[in-house]
């Protein structure tokens, strides 16, 4: 049970005090009524005595009493019998006590933590208490008990009577009458002989002091000076009220024990009436305090409800105003007042019980009547056993109850047995010093018999009452709850709810709390305390509950309360607190089926509007639909335009696209290389990306920069939680905005300079469009559970600060044919529709950079819903004709670009990088094709330039020194060739654009960014980007191999004046398409002049390149390439122009760029040509020497057609492929080899020391290339001479650019049978061993001698030759690679 101001002692003993009846005369009641108050609660204040009394049992003990308390009312008849349940009139006036006691507001509550639950509620419960107390004031007496039986009574009179001594024997008659003669069955009496106490009450400020102490001794002469008592009060007069501040001790007990005689007095209202004289009689003692009539008139039902209601809701009304109790009196007066409580009760009240005590044990001794007349001796030992309880004497009221028990359950006399039993165990718990335990039996049996056997509900609740009280302070919770848990019923909501809720108190105050169990039994509480009337209370303990199935998972459970919480805020006229409660189920993901979802819809709604209702000065916050905030993406310009025709339009970046953090990275990589291409290099320090989309993963911690008159597109994310349809209407932002004229001033200032449609909203009127213009969605249709976005757009036009802070628009049930029910109960066919507003609050990104910020949580600004909208910008519209979505691998394609400038302001400056620069050129500044815009003949539609030219000798080549400037950019950046450099407002422009498709089959992603900027200077943003993919599929075409080897043939017997030897190069062309009905034709010089490959077949070709003339290795030729062209029939293709050059230089920055540690290359080639190698200074090292010497720097361009039929239309198709030879020996290929998984490496734990660096023998044999010169046939008579001596000339050269140590070997060193045998036929005779040294590309030749044997076929290629650079000492010889074998026939002659 909840914690109680009394202790449990206190609390029992006050529940059983000893009962004083009060009989006025008319003149003492009229001076009692000067202090605004009847002589009973005039005493009640004091009626506790702060002394202790003695008195002495039966066996002359002395027994002390403590801290007791008299309870004084005045005499009310009634002659109903004593009910066995609370009456109407009495359950409603206990109602109304514990409505009108409300737990105080701002109290600081308990906090209770029970495992991971931290519950906040109040320890104490001040309603029950004032329940319990009122309920034991209002129970009628019975005549099995004589607890509440009065002991005495006082006889009250004025000293201002005639004759003071006749009123007393008037009141003494009749007080006699209304006990003994048998018409009232209440009041009840405890003795037949009541003790009647005597008392002369003067008014010091009227009467006679003489005259009332003369008075005062003749009633000591008649009635003893134990039997009567003078009092003497009113002493302040009433014009000194205000200048002395005299405490109030009634107020405290008035609303209390008014209550208690006003429900004696309901109670009596269906009685008989009273006679005359009885009622003439009771007229002195008033039961309201405002009645100034005769105070003993009895009031209907109503008027006391009413004055009940009147004193509960206004207490100084009830007191009849602060100050005024007791106005008469002095502190003096309450000291003389506490006196005469304690000389009554010390000299008249105990000894009379002392007297009875003894007279009843002397009785009980003698008399053995068995029946229960009032003379039996079992209800005098029970009468014994309540005077002995009232005195404290509980030791000996525990052994009569104890006797009387057993006499009783003997009889069968069932409710005198409950009664003694739960007396008894009341006493043995009150007993000083434990002698023996609690009986709670006792207690459970007289439960268990006022309950089922005697039907006496009363009876049953007080023993539970009091039982529940002592098992708590035993901390018997678990017990304590069981029992109240049984009280409950249906006849009595009020005592069920309040028994409920002390259950749950008890759950909760164990040992071990039981937290779910508190918060059930709070839930059954505040559902009777609803069914009683008592909404706060019901209130109260839902929201206590709510505490523990908040946000456990209790979906269902949480809905219940949530959805009472709302009914009965409502009803108490709490809309705020109803709105949060219903909020709170649409809000949460909820379990209830649709109907139940929506009844909860349509009752909120309906509890929304009435909450608002009148607030027209701002919007209130709609928990319908949920947003999700972080989730709310903003997009600055006019969305994508669809396709025109043949038209297609830039794809740059639209609310579509998925952002993804890799390509955000990509395009700032590549806008950075446009800010660095038009700032001389030089990335600026401010230098921010363009994000024309913003979302959670972009960086928004700036504020994004608008531009006036141009859309600002806000994607917001609704979620609907709910199983039934929402729908909204009117959709719009909420805006503020500051502009630029506005004058600086602090941050509060400037929100009051801010304009806002907010107020325009609110009002329902339309909005202007003079600053932002706001679209309106009409209409927005939320299936159940659907996450649904709304594109909102703004569009400024003026210059300033721009913020979006949420959105406004109208809720309303979608299924708006069904009936919505209210709070009340009532119908509708209105729809209901709400209108207001959401927040977008978007939280920043969590900081995690200092130690501050990691060890806290702290969240970063994110600006993305704040703009800065600036001056005009330039607007520019790209759009892609005859733009291809297919091609074949290096395919040659022409299309065309057109760009738009749709804005008021010029641009310039127009750029653009990609990530495949080597996919498009817009053609180079040198040359200029030579075939028309718009051709008209598919033969003539070639996108190479050719010229005419007459046929010539299949090894002429023309030659061209080309810059490489001339074709491309070293930053990768291309200048966009338009005229003037500027595009002026509404201009729009068109240029070729040649493709390549890429080397490598399958689907490429080809990334544009264009960039322009603004004529004018000094505007926020400094250029303007746009963006473009597009995806292109790659098929296969032609495969080309090539490879290059050194030339058999000596130096000085190579063709023309070239000089430096040459090199043969071997190209392998496959046709590699699977297509049908292809097939590819690739230029030859001789006859025939095509080669068509069909699918799948192969030609080989074989070239011979030479160097340069060395006159051409000047200073302006190393920055130049060479391009050779050979005559193809009549026509010849210029390779250094557009496109052929454009796509070469780009094919070679890419690899460049792929092979960051290789040398660039100067020269190059094209097809069927050489290049000029650059002389470079020599090098000792020893592996640039090695490099150097199989250095080639050649690049082959294979141009090819491909015929193909399409739509019953042959199609000529032009393409080219490059292969790049850079060393000799090592094979090329135009398809980009596949990389290949590496193997997995064991992992080693021991380092190791690395391995010397051993250079491939591939290189280092290829120091040296020799070559034998002889005849091929010789005639020789074998039969005149055996010995055949053929001269052979062995000439060496030195490729490298360093001396060379070189060995010649002619022995021979075969094993094998077939060697012996040629070898004993032929051999090398004179010298069979050099050691030379050439210098640097030195060429030497040896004179050798063979010999032969006989006639036959020989190969002379058996010399061994060894070489290593000279300076490298410690370095062996390595052995040279040889040439093809070299035949020679020898003939008899």
């Amino acid at each position: 049970m909840a914690q109680c101001v009394q202790s449990v002692q206190e609390f029992v003993q006050d529940s059983f005090v000893p009962m004083v009846a009060v009989l006025c005369s008319e003149e003492a009641e009229r001076v009692t009524r000067k202090n605004n108050l009847n002589f009973a609660e005039l005493l009640r204040p004091f009626c506790r005595l702060t002394s202790e009394g003695h008195m002495r049992d039966p066996n002359n003990q002395v027994q002390v009493v403590k801290n007791l308390r008299i309870f004084v009312n005045n005499v009310v008849t009634s002659p109903n019998r004593p009910p066995t349940a609370l009456s109407h009139a009495q359950s409603k006036i206990l109602n109304e006590v514990v409505l009108s006691c409300q737990p105080q507001e701002g109290v600081v509550n308990n906090v209770v933590t029970a495992g991971d639950y931290d519950l906040n509620f109040s320890a104490t419960t001040p309603w029950f208490e004032t329940y319990r107390e009122n309920f034991l004031q209002s129970m009628p007496a019975s005549d099995h008990e004589f607890l509440n039986h009065y002991l005495a009574c006082l006889l009250v009179v004025s000293s201002t009577e005639a004759v003071p001594v006749e009123q007393f024997l008037k009141l003494s008659q009749e007080q006699h009458r209304i006990q003994h003669s048998g018409e009232y069955t209440n009041p009840k009496w405890f003795i037949p002989n009541t003790l009647k106490y005597y008392v002369l009450l003067h008014d010091m400020s009227e009467g006679d002091e003489q005259r009332a102490d003369a008075v005062y001794e003749d009633m000591k002469q008649r009635y003893g000076s134990q039997g009567c008592y003078l009092l003497k009060m009113n002493t302040r007069s009433f014009s000194a009220e205000g200048d002395e501040q005299i405490p109030d001790p009634w107020s405290q007990y008035l609303q209390r024990n008014i209550l208690h005689t006003q429900v004696r007095t309901a109670n009596n209202i269906s009685a008989a009436e009273v006679d005359n004289g009885v009622s003439g009689s009771l007229e002195s003692h008033p039961l309201q305090l405002d009645i100034t009539s005769s105070s003993g008139s009895l009031h209907t039902l109503g008027a006391v409800k009413t004055e009940l209601k009147k004193g509960a809701r206004d207490p100084e009304s009830l007191a009849g105003g602060a100050g005024s109790h007791g106005a008469c009196l002095t502190l003096n007066d309450h000291d003389h007042i506490r006196q005469f409580i304690q000389e009554f009760t010390f000299r008249g009240l105990l000894p009379h019980i002392e007297k009875n005590i003894r007279q009843l044990n002397d009785q009980v001794k003698t008399l053995i009547l068995k029946m229960y007349p009032p003379e039996a001796p079992e209800l005098q030992i029970r009468k014994m056993a309540d005077l002995c309880f009232l005195v404290q004497h509980y030791e000996l009221a525990y052994s009569c109850y104890h006797t009387a028990k057993k006499d009783f359950l003997s009889d069968q006399a069932m409710l005198y047995a409950a009664g003694a039993l739960e007396m008894a165990a009341v006493s043995a718990f009150l007993q000083a010093g434990a002698p023996r335990p609690y009986p709670a039996h006792y207690m459970d049996t007289a439960i268990q018999t006022y309950r089922d056997v005697c039907k006496n509900m009363v009876l049953a609740e007080r023993c539970v009452l009091l039982n529940a009280e002592i098992l708590k302070s035993q901390g018997k919770y678990s017990d304590a709850a069981t029992l109240l848990i049984k009280m409950t019923s249906e006849d009595s909501d009020l005592r069920s709810a309040l028994l409920l809720e002390q259950a749950a108190h008890c759950f909760i105050n164990m040992r071990n709390p039981m937290v779910r169990k508190f918060a059930f039994h709070m839930i059954l509480a505040g559902h009777r305390f609803s069914k009683a009337g008592q909404r706060r209370h019901a209130l109260r303990c839902y929201c206590q509950a709510m505490q523990v199935y908040k946000e456990r998972s209790w979906s269902l459970a949480e809905d219940h309360i949530n959805f009472t919480i709302g009914r009965q805020s409502f009803t108490l006229r709490q809309p705020e607190k109803a709105v949060i409660a219903f909020r709170q189920i649409l809000t949460n993901d909820s379990r209830q089926t649709a109907t139940q979802q929506s009844a909860f819809l349509r009752e909120y709604l309906y509890v929304y509007k009435s909450a608002i209702e009148g607030n027209e000065v701002s919007l209130p916050q709609l928990p319908l639909p949920c947003i999700h905030c972080s989730a709310t993406r903003v997009y600055f310009g006019h969305e994508r335009r669809l396709a025109e025709g043949e038209k297609q339009a830039a794809t740059h970046v639209s609310l579509d696209q998925e952002y993804d953090q890799d390509s955000a990275d990509m395009w700032c990589h590549l806008e950075e290389q446009l800010v660095a291409a038009a700032n001389r290099g030089i990335v600026p320090v401010n230098f921010q990306p363009t994000q024309c989309c913003l979302n959670s993963q972009t960086d928004n911690q700036r504020h994004p920069l608008a531009v006036v008159e141009e859309p600002i597109i806000v994607e917001v994310t609704f979620r609907n939680p709910l199983k039934v349809s929402l729908a909204l209407s009117n959709l719009s932002l909420l805006w503020r905005f500051t502009a630029d004229d506005a004058p600086p001033s602090k941050e509060k200032m400037t929100n009051e300079l801010a304009i806002t449609n907010e107020e325009i909203l609110a009002l329902g009127m339309t909005q202007k469009d003079d600053i932002v213009t706001t679209e309106v969605i009409q209409e927005f249709q939320m299936g159940p559970e659907e996450t649904k976005m709304a594109r909102l757009r703004l569009l400024p036009h003026r210059t300033g600060q721009l913020n979006v802070v949420g959105v406004v628009y109208n809720l309303a049930a979608s299924s708006s044919g069904e009936m919505a029910a209210n709070t009340e109960g009532n119908q509708t066919f209105d729809v209901m529709v709400v209108h207001g507003k959401q927040d977008l609050m978007i939280q920043g990104p969590r900081l995690n950079q200092t130690k501050e910020d990691k060890m806290t949580v702290r969240h970063g600004h994110d600006q993305r819903l704040n703009f800065i909208v600036t001056s005009p910008m330039p607007l520019m519209e790209i759009f892609f004709l005859q733009f291809p979505t297919a091609l074949l691998c290096g395919e040659i394609r022409k299309a065309y670009v057109e760009f738009c400038n749709v804005s008021s302001v010029a641009l310039c400056g127009l750029r653009v990088v990609s990530t495949h620069p080597d996919f498009f050129s817009f053609g180079s500044q040198a040359t200029t094709p030579l075939t028309p815009v718009s051709p008209t003949s598919a033969e003539n539609n070639s996108a190479y330039k050719t010229l005419a030219t007459p046929p010539q000798s299949g090894s002429a080549a023309f030659e061209m020194l080309v810059s490489a400037e001339d074709f491309s950019q070293p930053s990768g950046v291309i200048d966009i060739p338009i005229d003037g450099s500027t595009l002026q407002p509404g201009e729009s422009t068109q240029l070729p654009l040649w493709l390549r498709g890429p080397d490598q089959e399958g689907v490429h992603e080809i990334n544009f960014l264009f960039y322009y900027e603004s004529t004018g200077k000094g505007n926020k943003i400094s250029h303007r980007v746009l963006r473009h993919t597009v995806f292109i599929c790659a098929s296969r075409s032609l495969s080309v191999q090539a490879s290059a080897c050194r030339s058999c043939v000596p130096p000085h017997h190579s063709l023309g004046d070239k000089g430096g030897g040459g090199t043969l190069i071997f190209i392998d062309v496959e046709n590699i398409n699977m297509v049908r009905y292809t097939a590819f034709s690739l230029c030859l010089p001789a006859s025939p002049p095509d080669c068509k490959l069909t699918s799948r077949e192969r030609a080989k070709l074989c070239f011979r390149a030479t160097r340069c003339k060395p006159q051409k290795a000047t200073s302006d030729a190393i920055k130049k390439y060479t391009f050779t062209d050979l005559n193809l029939g009549n026509e010849r293709i210029i390779s250094s122009s557009t496109p052929c050059g454009d796509f070469f230089f780009r094919g070679c920055q890419t690899s460049e760029s792929q092979r960051l540690d290789a040398p660039s290359s100067r020269t190059s080639c094209s097809s069927k040509s050489q290049s000029c190698v650059s002389t470079e200074d020599r090098s000792s090292d020893i592996t640039n020497i090695v490099r150097k010497c199989n250095e080639l720097d050649l690049n082959i361009i294979v141009i090819w057609k491909a015929y193909v039929v399409e739509d019953n239309k042959q199609l000529i198709l032009e393409g080219q492929l490059h292969v790049a030879l850079q060393t000799i020996g090592k094979e090329a290929s135009s398809l980009t080899p596949r990389e290949e998984a590496q193997e997995m490496v064991l992992l080693k734990f021991k380092s190791q020391l690395p391995p010397p660096v051993i250079l491939p023998s591939a290189e280092l044999s290829q120091l040296v290339k020799t070559s034998l010169h002889y005849p091929e046939t010789y005639t020789h008579p074998f039969v005149q001479d055996s010995l055949c001596v053929v001269p052979v000339t062995l000439t060496l050269s030195n490729c490298s650019l360093a001396q060379v140590d070189v060995i010649i070997d002619l022995r021979h060193k075969g094993t094998s049978p077939e060697t012996l045998e040629v070898h004993s036929s032929f051999t090398w005779v004179g010298q069979t061993q050099y050691k030379l040294q050439l210098k640097p590309q030195e060429v030497l030749c040896l004179t050798l001698q063979a010999c032969f044997l006989q006639a036959g076929v020989y190969n002379l290629n058996t010399p061994r030759v060894f070489a290593k650079p000279a300076e490298q000492g410690a370095m062996c010889e390595t052995s040279q690679q040889t040439a093809s074998p070299s035949l020679i026939f020898i003939n008899n002659a």
